[in-house]
């Protein structure tokens, strides 16, 4: 008897349980998403390829392998000293030789303000940037866009207006406001209709038709995400009494207009007193996503963390007690300190702000030991003459940081001095925000997940000045005439190569990704 003999009703029996395994294993996680247009959208003539590197980032470390490629998805992830040979009939070899292939970034955090103000960024240039950055998933924020994005029909014109105007895969949050907190069907229509969960303010957003809400607005709506298994992104700050602070005891109408042009001056009208309150009441509302809770299955995440003291304290504690709760900073955290900005220089105002370097040391810290769980960019443009370039007055500028593109440079640059490595690189801009999406075939180099992949060189230093082309709508940003590490080659979206050294594919073939 030959051994295909004795295997055969072996491998009959179990043909269809192995069928329905590798369906539900290519169907697990899977976002609906536009239907696949593949002409024109890849600057690469080939479907089925295979990338190499001896520095591939992978779950299991980073090592040579050859990734492989077919119709956009991971088919295999093979450990290898050299590059496949190429042959006739062989499948396409693409050597990157030293360079790092690393997944695609997975920013969670961006304002893309369409439809109704694309003057301040857009699908388009936004999407753009993203690609040149190595950026393969971004989730975009259901504000500065008009109407804000609280209701199934304001998030069909948020569809719309993407629609055929992304490079890169895009989701969309939903908006969290005391309107629809009132009215749950209101909640559960927008998502039902795909939004990956909600966004809310605890303080004024700036945004008229995006008012703030509470803990209890947050607490009636964790219910209703529960139901969905899906996140509520909360803006931590709660307004806090100002007059024991000497500068503001007579308000800030009476500040002269130098006091004005100091950031230590907008720093002191946003103490760390604010985050702290409001993760207070934050984290006592999420204790209904407990196991056994009222809304378990819902997922509190806290937004660009600023404040790395009692407000990164409370948040550790609410993990140990077992509360689902999560929290991100941002590189402009990681890479200023409150006590280098100029006077007058708007391009750094944010909220929450910017504080000083002992802070910065103590986030780098807690994005090294894991109490902050990822990265995002917030990346926030506006118009000049919003910003109050000329006048430098850091109270009336528009609060937003323009860096979409420069990402993943800037975390290795200042995170070098840190040891930071590219495995944790991987974990805070790839793995970590796709699990918090539910976006499941996102964030890793793995058989089976959509090749979304930056390549890039961590060794390669340029500068961020007048030669340097920028892709954002906006040009001004906080990191002009820095020297950055790590120059993207290339980026792969579901294996089209969407950027290549300064070139774009012909058409712009990011899906949409919606929540099932």
């Amino acid at each position: 008897m030959e051994p295909a003999d004795i295997f055969r009703p072996i491998l009959r029996g179990w043909s269809l349980p192995l069928l329905i395994f590798a369906v539900g294993y290519v169907l697990m996680g899977m976002p609906r998403m536009d239907n696949q247009v593949r002409e024109g959208c890849s600057l690469l003539n080939h479907d089925h390829f295979v990338v190499y590197s001896r520095r591939v980032v992978t779950p299991n470390g980073v090592y040579p392998a050859s990734v492989e490629v077919n119709e956009g998805r991971i088919v295999s992830v093979i450990r290898r000293r050299e590059a496949p040979k190429k042959g006739e009939g062989e499948v396409h070899v693409l050597n990157y030789e030293n360079a790092v292939i690393m997944p695609g970034l997975v920013d969670v955090h961006v304002h893309l303000d369409e439809p109704g103000r694309a003057e301040w960024e857009g699908f388009k240039t936004g999407t753009r940037a993203a690609a040149a950055g190595g950026i393969t998933t971004l989730v975009d924020m259901p504000l500065n866009n008009f109407p804000s994005t609280t209701t199934k029909e304001y998030f069909k014109m948020k569809k719309d207006a993407a629609k055929g105007n992304i490079s890169v895969d895009v989701g969309f949050w939903g908006g969290l406001v005391p309107e629809n907190a009132a009215n749950l069907t209101i909640l559960d229509e927008l998502l039902s209709s795909g939004a990956l969960g909600l966004k809310s303010f605890m303080c004024p957003s700036g945004i008229n038709d995006f008012p703030m809400t509470t803990a209890s607005h947050i607490q009636d709506a964790l219910p209703v995400l529960a139901k969905y298994g899906r996140p509520i992104l909360v803006h931590a700050e709660v307004e806090q009494p100002l007059e024991d602070i000497p500068l503001l005891a007579n308000g800030v109408e009476g500040l002269s207009q130098d006091s004005r042009r100091l950031y230590s001056t907008y720093l002191s009208t946003r103490p760390p007193t604010w985050e702290q309150e409001a993760v207070r009441q934050l984290l006592e509302v999420a204790k209904d996503t407990k196991t056994g809770g009222r809304a378990e299955g819902a997922h509190v995440h806290v937004v660009h963390l600023s404040d790395a003291g009692d407000t990164l304290q409370f948040i550790k504690k609410a993990k140990e007690e077992g509360l689902h709760v999560s929290v991100e900073t941002c590189p402009h955290y990681l890479a200023f300190a409150s006590e280098e900005i100029g006077e007058g220089d708007t391009r750094f105002k944010c909220a929450p702000p910017v504080r000083n370097a002992v802070n910065r040391e103590k986030l780098w810290e807690a994005l090294k030991d894991g109490s902050i769980d990822m990265l995002s960019s917030d990346h926030s443009p506006a118009p000049p003459e919003m910003k109050e370039f000329e006048s430098g007055d850091f109270l009336k500028a528009w609060g937003g940081i323009s860096s979409l593109q420069f990402m993943l440079p800037v975390t290795w640059t200042a995170g070098r001095s840190h040891g930071v490595t590219l495995e944790q690189m991987s974990r805070w801009w790839s793995s970590n925000p796709a699990k918090l999406a539910n976006l499941d075939r996102k964030g890793s180099i793995q058989f089976g997940k959509d090749a979304d992949l930056v390549i890039w060189d961590p060794e390669e230093s340029y500068v961020i000045d007048e030669n340097h082309t920028i892709y954002h709508r906006h040009k001004a940003t906080p990191y002009a005439g820095w020297t950055l590490s790590g120059r993207v080659i290339t980026t792969f979206v579901r294996g089209q190569q969407v950027f290549r050294e300064g070139e774009f594919s012909e058409k712009r073939c990011g899906m949409r990704l919606f929540a099932l």
